[in-house]
């Protein structure tokens, strides 16, 4: 090597350690920035890469909880929920302060119906943190799923307290009150919902059903239609107005909303039952037992639906077929 390049390459080597400790050397990244991009790619919805990227960023600094809590966000999208569950602990292990981590686990574990663990982490949640409305809401959720409906109504309403434009926590409160028979509360709130967000079908769906309830067919039919406006593929809505229009003897009405639900759900076994009374009350005797049948195969243990294929087939003078219905209905009730 000549003397003229030497004292370059003497200065570069020199150099060389320090760069390499500030992570520079050969492109080498920092744990920092791997959950950078890892935010990035999760919010692409590219989870594996997410996940891979904060799995390194965890090997370079294992004591970061924040990058255990992303990595779990992200596993319990793609549905590992064990996964997240854990990587939520490790966050709350470093820190036993972290409301967001609490709260998380808890949707995680909501979502493996362990409903008790869900709602003790969302409990610690807004110990820690209690101004979170979503805290309140998903525990709202909870208590509601368990059948603790006073408890959910308390919690959507603080919900709502600390967030008066929550449309879903006026919605799901509307939907304990149903539960707790009172209709007209439940209306007040599906209102307030539609009126927050007057693009939600669920919202429409729910107060249809609650005017269904109150025999309020016309304003039942206007808020199902209007789900299904929102949200053509919605099965449920065309099922629930076509229970309406059989309710206001609009037989035509009724099965054609049902045969739309069943082409969108061909598993369905509510439109089957539905379309084969309303076929059952046009004559078309043939069709009902075609329905019911369907039904039955589809939920074999609901005595009700051969007590009316046997009507059906006594109608019809299949007396021997109508008494084996009736005799298995008679079983089932009898279980």
């Amino acid at each position: 090597m000549s003397a003229k390049h030497r004292p370059t390459f003497l200065i570069l080597l020199s150099l060389l350690p320090a760069l390499t400790l500030s992570g520079l050397a050969f492109g080498q990244q920092t744990a920092k920035d791997l959950v950078t991009r890892g935010d990035a790619k999760a919010a692409k919805g590219d989870l594996d890469d997410a996940i891979a990227d904060y799995s390194k960023a965890i090997e370079l600094d294992p004591n970061d909880g924040d990058t255990y809590y992303d990595r779990g966000n992200a596993k319990r999208e793609k549905g590992d929920l064990d996964d997240a569950i854990a990587d939520y602990s490790k966050a709350i292990e470093l820190d036993p302060k972290d409301a967001d981590a609490y709260h998380n686990r808890g949707i995680a574990k909501n979502d493996k119906g362990n409903l008790d663990g869900a709602i003790a982490d969302y409990s610690k949640a807004v110990e820690l943190n209690p101004k979170n409305a979503a805290t309140y809401f998903n525990r709202g959720n909870a208590k509601r799923e368990k059948g603790d409906l006073d408890d959910a109504i308390a919690d959507y309403s603080k919900a709502i307290e600390l967030n008066p434009q929550y449309a879903s926590a006026y919605q799901n409160r509307g939907i304990a009150k149903k539960a707790r028979g009172n209709l007209d509360g439940a209306i007040a709130d599906y209102s307030k919902a539609v009126e927050l967000n007057p693009k939600d079908a669920d919202a429409y769906f729910s107060r249809g059903n609650a005017k269904r309830t109150k025999h309020d067919l016309d304003g039942a039919i206007a808020d199902f239609s209007k789900a299904i406006e929102l949200s053509p593929q919605y099965a449920d809505a065309y099922h629930n107005r076509g229970i309406a229009k059989w309710s206001k003897h609009d037989l035509d009405g009724a099965i054609a909303d049902c045969t739309k639900a069943i082409e969108l759900n061909p598993k369905h076994p509510n439109a089957y039952m539905t379309r084969g009374i309303a076929r059952k009350d046009k004559g078309y005797l043939d069709g009902a037992i075609a329905d019911f049948s369907k039904f039955i195969e589809l939920n074999p243990q609901f005595a009700a639906a051969y007590t009316l294929r046997g009507d059906v087939k006594k109608d019809q003078g299949d007396q021997a077929g109508a008494d084996a219905d009736f005799a298995q209905a008679a079983k089932i009730g009898g279980k």
